[in-house]
Formats: structure tokens, sequence, C-alpha cells
């Protein structure tokens, strides 16, 4: 009987029960060691066993393989690997390298995340299933990430899981936790008393614990063999102390049995028993300790009783004997990351034999992309490594596998001790990357670039090109001419003028006419998709793979140039391009940076629920993968529509991000607010304050100087009006894109009161798509005629605007057209009503799984595509047909499911 626990039983109970009714969902026990977690898991699967059986599948982390790429994730996959087969080709290929058994994991270290949720899903189809997960704060990073990805996007699979973990580690964000206290006074004594200690020592016993269910038993143990009490040390380190002064009364081969064993830390009785022999002793020598109930022997699996007992048995050995036991279990092992694990605990002075093993093991474990653990071991191999040179190399490696594994403040710390140890040139141009990439993602993107441009020039011709080229990206994010103009300098030192550096270059300069064609041939010769070169999920031959990286970093260098030049179209089938392509490949935390770009465009062309049903994914995904670094600047993407909207609340809400690339939305979506609600002044102001800074060269700016022509007529001083549109017409005759020819033909419009140019500008939103800006010249130009006197002929433009601002939801605008009809006698200021539209009533997934299942998709086949469950698609699809009032995939097809 567990007591004490009725709350933390009542929340594992319902989680057990909504997955008998077919819900998924997850929680985690956290608390100190001996507090109780381990019990209540036995507790939650004896539960399952109970009325309608629930299966229950059990992981366990050890702290010997935190390490041990996928060591956690095996335990999980093992029992069910005869379900692979039936998962999408990339994900099965995953978990067959995950088993070992061919090839590599694959491209994207959550793609074994995407599989684990698929294979739960699969698994829940003949019943429910319970997911038992102890001890998570030592699960190996691949592995933690992979359990934590799939227990975020499990929904309606009948599929529970439960994690145990320490206080400190497994941070597990997005699911719901329960903090496990100590007992009261009443539930310990019921404890106690349950155990059979007198009377007598309960109180005392109660007062020594605090209430530690372990320490409970153990002191009440204690006090049957010895009268006196511990010293005064907190709770754990007398539970330790305890359980050292008990192994420290066992026979000698059964403590140094104890200290194999606990070094060894898998508990694998055959990878143990080869190390023993070497050391002397054998399994015989656990006798004594498994009477005195410390350890367990069963099968081929040794187990102590608690984690801290082999902590006790392992920090009571003396250094040297430490030592020899590491040495003999590295002599012994099979696994590549466990000899590397026992060489570097058994070797106490730098040996570069040594740290070369560990240093071929964190390779083998980069190519499973085991990032962290990747990162772990070259940290081990540089730690042995006696040349500081050498050393420097494998620290930079350690930053670089750090960074891809989602850790910048590991990285940044590995970097700093990397440069401390060098001096020339040549190896801080070698680090010059990771130290760029810190920077970057520490916001600091004017520094990260200017590291690039000074460490290039010791680097070899083709790093430096690639050094080059990234300098100048993140010379445009901050706003750091110096940088770029450098980045173009060195590259035509190089005999390497790269075009899109030059036309960054030339753009900072306002050399519209020189930089524009360059960024515009970039794009036209970039590819627009990459090549399948994935076979069945199975990576190809190494030179393929490059082609591959190659493609991809050709076609983000194209779709950042398209997104400067506001050429919409070409940035569109990029983006739409490498959504596919993430998709396609399970490229899971590639996937919100595209999905991002992708929503950029939809926001211009004004597919804002398009948009809006992007940035959710890429929300949902960033959190699910750990990634909450990015949701300021996905947000930012959505504060032009609140704008939009007249949403105040929101758009400032959204717009509130630090000052690098989400700044530029900021303060356009910020400037069009004000605009909207007719607050000229501070639009005004805001956009003559952005001019004159870093950023004003930023394309996402170019659409503002027409706001600011707007807002300076509008406050009766044209003369603020000159400026803008001169740098617009400069853009717009050199850059060729119609929607900036149509503004910069209203702007002058604005200022001349010249019909014409209101006509230009209406032929030039023909030949564009961007109706919010249409629809702005159309109640502009609507706004002239009635001033001219002419309000029959007003009312044509300004009704079309009232249409498309209605159709946007963008309540100033709309109520500036209606008032503006009014003005000109329209009996009915009324747009004429329109059906609601019935995918309004749908969530943004929903909408995204009802417009897959339309063009013909399988569960199965969406499922793979969003990165869900089948079950989960079948569970919106479900939510979808009853909000549309259809039964049917077929109904589907009677619906206008396009853009929006």
């Amino acid at each position: 009987m567990l007591y004490g626990r009725a709350s933390e039983q009542a929340a594992i109970r319902e989680l057990i029960d909504a997955a008998r009714a077919g819900r998924s969902g997850g929680l985690v026990l956290r608390g100190e060691p001996g507090i109780g977690k381990s019990a209540l898991l036995a507790w939650a699967r004896r539960e399952a066993a109970h009325g309608e059986p629930v299966r229950t599948l059990g992981v366990t982390g050890i702290e010997a393989e935190a390490d041990l790429a996928f060591a956690g994730l095996v335990q999980l996959v093992w029992p069910m690997q005869e379900r692979i087969e039936a998962l999408p080709a990339p994900q099965a290929a995953t978990l067959r390298a995950v088993l070992g058994e061919e090839g590599t994991v694959g491209g994207d270290r959550f793609l074994s995340g995407l599989a684990v949720l698929t294979l739960l899903a699969e698994a829940a189809e003949d019943g429910p299933l319970l997911c038992l997960v102890d001890d998570a704060q030592w699960l190996d990073r691949a592995s933690a990430d992979a359990l934590l990805f799939a227990a975020r996007r499990l929904t309606a699979e009948g599929v529970a899981m439960l994690f145990a973990t320490r206080e400190e580690g497994f941070a597990a964000a997005g699911l719901p936790e329960l903090r496990l206290s100590r007992l009261s006074p009443r539930d310990a004594a019921l404890l106690l008393e349950e155990r059979g200690l007198m009377p007598l020592f309960r109180d005392e016993v109660i007062a020594d614990s605090a209430g530690n269910p372990l320490a409970l038993l153990e002191f009440a143990a204690a006090r049957r063999r010895h009268p006196s009490a511990a010293g005064p040390m907190p709770v754990p380190e007398r539970v330790l102390a305890s359980f050292r002064s008990r192994i420290g009364q066992l026979p000698r081969r059964t403590r140094l049995m104890m200290l194999t064993a606990a070094a060894e830390g898998r508990g694998h009785l055959p990878t143990l028993l080869g190390a023993a022999a070497a050391l002397g002793v054998g399994v015989e020598d656990l006798e004594e300790a498994e009477k005195a109930g410390l350890v367990d022997v069963r099968g081929n699996v040794i187990t102590f009783r608690h984690p801290l007992i082999a902590t006790a048995a392992y920090q009571g050995a003396p250094l040297a004997r430490r030592v020899t036991v590491h040495r003999a279990l590295a002599e012994t092992a099979v696994e590549e990351g466990a000899r590397a694990r026992h060489l570097a605990a058994a070797t106490t002075s730098p040996d570069e034999e040594v740290a070369a093993q560990i240093a071929r093991a964190a390779e083998h474990a980069r190519a499973r992309v085991t990032y962290a653990a990747a990162a772990g071991l070259y940290e081990q191999a540089a730690g042995l490594t006696p040349d500081p040179r050498t050393r420097a190399v494998r620290l930079g490696e350690a930053a670089s596998l750090a960074l891809s594994a989602g850790q910048a403040a590991q990285a940044a710390s590995l970097v700093d001790e990397a440069e401390r140890l060098v001096d020339d040139g040549e190896s801080l141009a070698r680090l010059a990357g990771v130290r760029a990439v810190v920077e970057f993602e520490l916001g600091e993107p004017r520094l990260a670039a200017r590291v690039l441009v000074e460490r290039s020039a010791h680097a070899d011709p083709d790093s430096a090109v690639a050094m080059l080229r990234t300098a100048a990206g993140y010379g445009w994010f901050s706003g750091d001419r110096e940088s770029i103009r450098a980045a173009a300098a060195r590259l035509r030192d190089l005999g390497r003028a790269d075009p899109m550096v030059v036309g960054l270059a030339h753009l900072v300069e306002e050399n519209y006419a020189q930089g524009l064609p360059l960024l515009a041939g970039f794009v036209a010769g970039a590819p627009r998709a990459v090549p399948d070169l994935l076979s069945g999920g199975r990576p190809a031959m190494p030179v393929q793979l490059d082609e591959l990286a190659t493609h991809d970093i050709t076609m983000s260098w194209a779709s950042f140039c398209a997104m400067i030049l506001g050429a919409d179209a070409a940035a569109a089938e990029l983006a739409e391009a490498q959504v596919a392509r993430c998709r396609r490949h399970g490229l899971v935390g590639s996937l919100p940076q595209v999905l991002q770009d992708l929503a950029g465009v939809q926001v211009l062309t004004g597919r804002h629920r398009d948009a809006e049903a992007s940035v959710a994914e890429a929300v949902r995904i960033a959190r699910d993968t750990g990634l909450e670094q990015r949701l300021p600047r996905l947000n930012a993407v959505l504060a032009k529509v609140a704008a939009i909207q007249g949403d105040e609340e929101r758009c400032v809400q959204l717009a509130a991000v630090e000052p690098d690339t989400g700044g530029v939305a900021g303060i356009a979506a910020l400037s069009l607010l004000d605009l909207g609600l007719g607050r000229y002044e501070a639009a005004l102001h805001r956009l003559e304050t952005a001019t004159r800074g870093p950023l004003r060269h930023a394309g996402g700016l170019v659409v503002t100087w027409s706001y600011q022509v707007e807002a300076a007529v509008r406050l009766g001083e044209p003369e603020r009006a000159a400026e803008p549109l001169r740098r617009l017409e400069k853009w717009a005759r050199a850059g060729e894109q119609p929607w900036a020819q149509a503004l910069a033909a209203l702007s002058r419009a604005l200022l001349t009161n010249d019909e014409d140019d209101y006509l230009r500008a209406l032929a030039a939103h023909e030949r564009a798509d961007r109706p919010f800006e249409r629809a702005r010249t159309e109640v502009l130009y609507g706004e002239w005629l009635r001033r001219a006197k002419r309000r029959s002929d007003a009312r044509v433009p300004l009704r079309s605007a009232l249409k498309t601002f209605e159709r946007l939801r963008a309540a100033p605008w709309v109520e500036r057209a209606r008032a503006e009809l009014k003005a000109t006698g329209e009996s009915s200021v009324m747009a004429e009503p329109t059906a609601a539209n019935p995918l309004d009533r749908l969530t943004s997934q929903e909408l995204q799984v009802v417009r897959l299942a339309a063009d013909g998709g399988t569960s199965r086949e969406i499922a793979a595509q969003l990165f869900l469950s089948p079950r989960t698609v079948e569970h919106h699809l479900y939510r979808a047909f009853r909000k549309l009032g259809i039964r049917s995939r077929r109904e589907l097809g009677h619906l206008d499911l396009g853009s929006s």
C-alpha cells in the first residue's frame, strides 16, 4: 500500500482511464531521490492490469548510458520491432538504425521522435498502451527528445506516457507535472507501523527522515541494527551514508563485484562477468549483497534496489580501484560507446591514444544524428588530449555538435575554452563558424558577421566563400553595412565574387539599379526542388547527400533573396518546395523556419488564414522540439495580420520581439496599425526613425515607404514625403516588381493629385497579388474621386475596396471604405451579405487535415506529412466533419477548400 499519495494515484488513474477511452496524455512525476517515484510507477503498472487490460511498456534511464545514443529508446522499440515495417519509409529506416540493424538515423534529430509517435500509435491499434519511463533524468538526450516529442503530440491514440524523474534534469516543458512531497507525520507513522518498527523509535525516525519514504525505511532498518543515530547530514546524504555503511560490512570480493556492477551501470550480467573474471571475482560473490537486499539478480540482469545503492558502492571505493575496474570493463566492452566511456573513466591524465578512441566514438554518434551524445564524447576526448591545438579542434567539434543539439549555452562555453587554447589565425578560422552561430543565437548577429569576415582571411578559399556569404546574411539581418561591404570586397579579392553578396552590398548603399537585378538573377537560377536522393528514406551515397545539402543551402539563400526582392511568386514556390521536402523526409527540426518563410508570403498575398495555419503548425513543432527561442520570430509574422484587422493589443504583443530579424516585421506592422487607426504622426515618426537606423535598407520596410508618404500627406507636410517617395521609385524601377511599381505610382498620386498616377497604380496591381495593398489604393483613389466631385465614379473602387477589406476582416479599413461610400451618397454602405465561410469554424490544424483529405490523402499519408499519428488525423477529421455538417470524405469535394 502507498501512503500519502492519493492525489497522485488519482491523476495516474485518470491518465490510464483516458487511454482506455481512446485518448492520449502524458504526466511527469518529479521529486528527490527516495520520494517514491518508482513505487508510483509500479502501482501504475498494477492499476493498468485491473479492469480492461492496458498493455505496459517500460523504459529506465541508466546513469552509465546517459551518453550512449538511443540507449533508452531501444528499450521501448525492441518489443514492438515487428511493427516497424508499417511505418513511413524514413521513419522505419530511423528505427532500424536505432536498433543497430542498418544505416544511419537520418538527417534530422527529431525524426526518431516522429517515428516513436507513429510506432506507439500503430501499437495502440490493438488496445490502450501505458509507457512507464523511470529515472528519466538519466535518459540519453536522443531518447529523451524522442519520447518527449511523442508525448507532446499524442492526442487520440489511447496511449498514456508516465515519466518519473528527479528534481533536476529532464526538462519536459509542455507536459503536466506532479511534484511529490514528503510524507506527513501521520502517513510516515502508518508506513513504519506496517513495517513493524517499535513505537519507541518511530518519532525519532520520522524526525530524522523528514518524511522521505526511502529514508524512513532505511533509518528504520538501521535503528534495528544500531541504537545510535547518524550525523546531522541532509536526508539524501544520510541515506547514502547508510548504504555505504551497509556495503562496507560486506566481504571484499562482494564489494568489488558491486563496484564493478555500479561502474558497468547497465546491469548487463554477461558484460559484467567478462570484466569480473579479469578482476578475479564472479557472480557467486554477489550472494551476500543479494541476502542484504542491496541487489537483485534475475536472468541476465543485475539491479540495485535503489540507484543510491549503486552510487554508494561506487563512491565508497578508492580511486585506484575504480580505475582498475573501468580498465577491465573497457578491455571487455563490445560496443564502441561503452569502451570509450570506460576508457575515459580509467584515464587520469592526458593520453592521445585514448582521446582518439573517444573521438572515433563521437563520430559514430554524430553519424547516428545523436548530436548531444557526440558533443559529450568530443568534450571528453578534448579533456584527455595532450596537444593544445588538437584539443581546441575537438572542443570546436563538441561546440558545433552542441549547437546541432540545440544547446547554444553549452556551445558558447565550449568554443570559449577552445579559443583560449589557440592564437593563430588558421585555428581561429576553423572555430569561426561555431563562434558566429553562437553569437547569432545569443542575439548578436552584428558580432557574428564581423567574426566571419575577420577570420575568413585565414581560411581556405572554399571555406572563406561560405563564411563570407553567411557574414553578409548576418550583416543584412543586423544592419551592419560594413560587414556586407567587407564580405563583398573579400570575395572579389578571392576571385569568387558572389552575386548575392554583391547585390546586398549595393542595396545597403541604395544602389538598387545594380543590386536588385543581381538578387533577381540569383533567385532565377536557383533550383525549385531538392532532388529526391533519399530512396525509401535510406541515405544513398555520401556524394549524393552532399548534393542534397548543396541544393538545400542554395534554395535557402534563394528564398532569402526572393523575400528581400518581394518576388512573391518565387518566394512562395521556394518556400512550398522546402516545406514539401521537410515533410517528405521527416525533417521536423527544419520545418518551423520554412513554414515561417511560407507564412510571410501568405500574409503578403492576403491568405491570412493559411498564414495563421502555417505559423500555428510551426509554433506547435517548435514547442514540441524544445525550440522555444523561435517563437517570437514566428509570432512576428502575424503582427501584420493583426495590424490590418485593427487588433491593437494583439499587434503590439506579436510585434514585441528582439530587435534583429523580428524588428522589421514589428516596425512595419505597428506603422500600418497607426495608419489604419488614423494616428499619422505616430506612424510617420516610427518610420522616419527606422529609415535613419541600421535596418533602413531592409526589404521588409519597402512597403512602409508608401505609408510614410500617406502619413505625411495626411498631416499636410508633403516635404516629409519626398525622401520615401524617391527611395520607393528607385526600388520600383530597379526591382520591376508590380506591387512596388503600384505603390510608387500611388505615392506619387498622393503628392501630385494626378489621376493618371492612380490609374497606373491600379494597372500595376493587376499584375501583382497583394490584395490589401490593392484595396488600399482603391480606397485612396475613391477618396480622390469623391473630392473631385465624381461621386458616381468613386463608388466603383470604393465598393471593390470594401469587399476586399471585409474578406480580410480589416475592421478600421472597412469603416474607412464605408464612410467614403456614405459620403458619395451611396444609399446603403453595407456590403452585399455573404454566406458565412464554414471553414472559419475549423481550427488551423483541422483545416490542414481537411484540405489534405480532400486531395485524396489517406490518414496515414496525412499523418506522415503533418507529423501526427493516424488516429489524431482521424480525430481532427471527425471534429471537422461535424463542424462542416458532412459525413464522409466524398462530401469534401463539394466544398470550396481553396486558400484563404
